[in-house]
């Protein structure tokens, strides 16, 4: 209830402010520049378009806000913002949520090119660090459905990178040579990076090529303990090899979280051919690779062996191989030809090598290794016109993609290898998608603009099943097709510069791919689950509603704040099921519970977003944000739910069956947001910033999805906060050095969900040098 008045209460603030801020705009001078609002962005409409034409929430971070954030990684620069959730089980990770959707309901695109692929899971993701933050132009962020300009799997919003274009030489130059270095070292994990880049450009040629290494060492925590939970997060033993025997030792520090540190390395490739001012041509290549990354999470789970062994460490060895991402991509963009003012036409392979290694304490005959090779190709073509007060986009695209998966064990002591079950069907996997679209903009006059769009996809996917010996599953192929039609409407008012008033609706979809069908896994979770294939399971779709609000009070002051409602419909959720006429399945020697996805049905959310921003002086800028989401399945009262209820003797929360009309939504975060102070001033910058969660009740948890209660306190999440600051000074103009001192106050915290706790106090050090 109090959660429902919250969010009454503040959307009727938000309709009386909007209505308040349209008289108080008449009053404005109409030469007043809200610079924000004229921003450039680029995925909304998939050519640039000035922000105050688009009525979905769209945030753009800038090439140098990343320069001046300067994080270690690229999920590490989302939660920077202080405006999108990061869930991390391991430091060689990060999942970024939008909204209550997190990994394959989150578009990730780079370039124009679709990241997730059929084998995008519905858990926690750490594909968004192979996209190298050190050579982005921008990052958009498009909150709420985007499907109708994207495709399947934009249903809580997508993410587009945009990497740096070639340079070309102008006018007054014949040939142009640039570049940008930088190296860095951070104390909290030892981290080494180095990065370079090189861009040279004639009068029609241009070539780009950029380079980047990190070295991550072990991550330390913090070690000022929360008073309620002392010693949480703190790792006291290690299972390490001594004369070829697993051993558990003692952890000398226990607040390094050993094994938790890996390598990686980033290129960027770009060739550019303009031949005219209205034709040019551009060849993309990036590849992202990395050492072996542990799954520190896992590293801290425990199990019973029985015996003399007893309850003790599980996995001597948990990790992910490198993980390897390979883009190549050519496109063609046009102007003033067939009628249309820009055509933009690209095609483009991707090849993702993924895989995981595991094995139990002291079982040497058991290193079981599972590797799946993807391949995507892919094709974007859009057109657009513009006219005096309607612009169009339409377009098509699609993609097609395999995937094949590998698995043995390995005995480490003979090195005999044998056969073992694959994490996805054996077979033939393979999934394709074709689209056609169109998004229109109207501007009615110059107060109020129009968007609408629209878009069909189809959408096709087979897997098949050569050895059926390890589980006998009543079939041996899996086919589904499903089409679907999305769309977004939206009006804007803009009673002057300054002000941008705006209502939305808005349609999410996302196809089931062969993750959420075929796959065979053991859940992460602290009771022994086996996750076994469903093939009939539907598409999962959202609903969204959303006001908005954007207005400058006399240039210095300004607030942006966004209201949303949506519904989840069809949505996948881990449950309880039959398998082969069982509720239990023997896997890795443990009688294990069965589970599958299936459609749960309904579910709602609902939130805002607050950002506030304060310039009393040419030199100082104060920012705030607050991000508010809430979701519930609507559960059937008939049918008995798991979920957490609090113990009789106050310790903690016990999972029980209750019938009860809802239960939390999983990857819902905690009430988050940002405080910063910037003083700049010449060749000077200093910046202080706070970042904070609220706390998560374990009841506020969801006991069957990725919530991940094992790694929280008997509690749940506790309350945290970050102190930081920030020094850079520009030196012979040439030279730029850097400081930073984050998490001062040294606080241990783990954020929700996670299963790695979050850096100690950590000192930085950068130098850049540009030319």
């Amino acid at each position: 209830m109090r959660d429902k008045a919250i969010i009454h209460s503040l959307g009727g603030v938000l309709v009386c402010l909007m209505a308040a801020l349209s008289v108080h705009a008449q009053q404005t001078k109409k030469d007043s520049v809200f610079k924000e609002l004229n921003e450039v962005v680029i995925s909304a409409q998939k050519f640039p378009e000035k922000k105050k034409n688009i009525v979905q929430r769209i945030d753009l971070i800038t090439s140098k806000y990343i320069s001046l954030a300067n994080t270690q990684n690229t999920g590490d620069l989302l939660m920077n913002t202080g405006n999108i959730f990061v869930q991390k089980s391991q430091q060689g990770g990060s999942s970024p949520v939008i909204r209550g959707f997190e990994a394959s309901r989150v578009l990730l695109v780079v370039d124009g090119v679709r990241l997730n692929n059929l084998i995008y899971r519905s858990g926690h993701l750490q594909n968004v660090i192979t996209v190298d933050q050190n050579m982005l132009e921008a990052v958009e962020v498009m909150y709420g459905p985007s499907s109708a300009q994207y495709g399947s799997d934009a249903l809580g919003g997508a993410v587009h990178f945009r990497t740096k274009q070639p340079v070309l030489a102008d006018d007054s130059n014949t040939f142009v040579i640039k570049g940008n270095y930088f190296t860095r070292y951070s104390h909290v994990n030892h981290e080494k990076t180095l990065h370079a880049d090189v861009n040279m450009g004639g009068k029609k040629w241009g070539w780009l090529q950029s380079y980047s290494f990190s070295d991550f060492g072990d991550m330390r925590m913090g070690a000022v303990d929360n008073p309620n939970y002392p010693g949480f997060g703190k790792r006291d033993s290690l299972i390490v090899p001594i004369n070829g025997e697993d051993s558990i030792i003692r952890n000398e520090n226990p607040l390094l979280q050993k094994f938790s540190g890996y390598q990686q390395w980033d290129m960027l490739q770009k060739i550019l051919y303009q031949p005219s001012k209205n034709i040019s041509h551009l060849v993309n290549i990036q590849l992202s690779n990395s050492s072996n990354v542990p799954r520190y999470d896992r590293l801290q789970d425990k199990r019973d062996f029985g015996g003399i062994i007893g309850r003790t460490l599980r996995w001597a060895e948990w990790y992910y191989g490198p993980q390897l991402r390979w883009l190549a991509a050519y496109e063609l963009n046009v102007k003033n030809k067939a009628g249309f003012d820009q055509i933009r036409a690209n095609i483009n392979y991707q090849w993702i090598e993924e895989s995981r290694y595991q094995r139990e304490y002291r079982r040497y005959d058991r290193l079981d290794g599972r590797v799946e090779n993807v391949q995507v190709a892919g094709w974007t073509l859009d057109a657009r016109k513009i006219g005096r007060r309607h612009e169009w986009t339409i377009g098509t695209d699609g993609q097609y993609g395999m995937v094949k998966s590998t698995a043995e064990r390995k005995n480490i002591l003979t090195g005999d290898r044998t056969r073992l079950d694959t994490r996805y069907p054996d077979g033939l996997n393979q999934q394709w998608n074709a689209a056609v679209y169109s998004q229109h903009i109207f501007k009615i006059n110059h107060k109020w603009i129009w968007n609408d769009g629209v878009r069909f996809q189809f959408n096709h996917l087979r897997s098949t099943i050569q050895d059926n010996s390890f589980f006998n599953l009543p079939y041996t192929e899996i086919i589904q097709q499903h089409e679907a039609l999305t769309g977004n409407v939206g009006l804007i008012y803009l009673p002057n510069a300054g002000t941008k008033l705006s209502l939305n609706v808005s349609a999410g979809f996302r196809a089931p791919n062969v993750d959420d069908l075929a796959k065979i896994f053991e859940s992460n979770t602290d009771r022994q689950q086996l996750v076994v294939p469903n093939p009939d399971i539907r598409p999962e779709r959202t609903y969204n509603a959303e006001l908005g609000v954007n207005h400058s009070f006399g240039g210095k002051f300004n607030i942006n704040g966004n209201l949303f409602y949506t519904l989840f419909r069809q949505a996948l959720v881990k449950s309880p099921y039959a398998f082969n006429g069982q509720d239990s399945f023997l896997y890795n020697g443990i009688m294990s519970q069965t589970l599958a996805s299936v459609n749960a049905g309904r579910a709602q959310l609902h939130g805002f977003s607050l950002e506030l921003k304060y310039t009393p002086t040419a030199y100082i800028t104060a920012y705030g944000s607050l991000n508010y989401t809430k979701g519930r399945f609507l559960t059937n009262p008939n049918t008995a739910s798991t979920i957490y209820q609090k113990k009789a003797d106050g310790t903690g929360y016990e999972l029980v069956q209750k019938k009860v009309t809802s239960k939390p939504l999983d990857h819902i975060p905690p009430l988050f947001g940002k405080f910063q102070v910037i003083y700049q001033r010449s060749v000077y910058r200093g910046e202080f910033f706070v970042l904070w969660n609220a706390a998560k009740s374990l009841k506020e948890y969801n006991p069957d999805g990725e919530d991940n209660a094992q790694y929280a306190t008997p509690e749940g999440t506790f309350v945290w906060y970050t102190l930081n600051m920030r020094m850079s000074a520009d030196l012979f103009k040439r030279f730029t050095i850097q400081a930073a001192i984050e998490n001062i106050s040294d606080i241990a915290y783990r954020p929700f969900a996670s299963g790695l706790s979050g850096p100690g106090r950590n000192f930085q050090l950068t130098l850049r040098y540009s030319h």
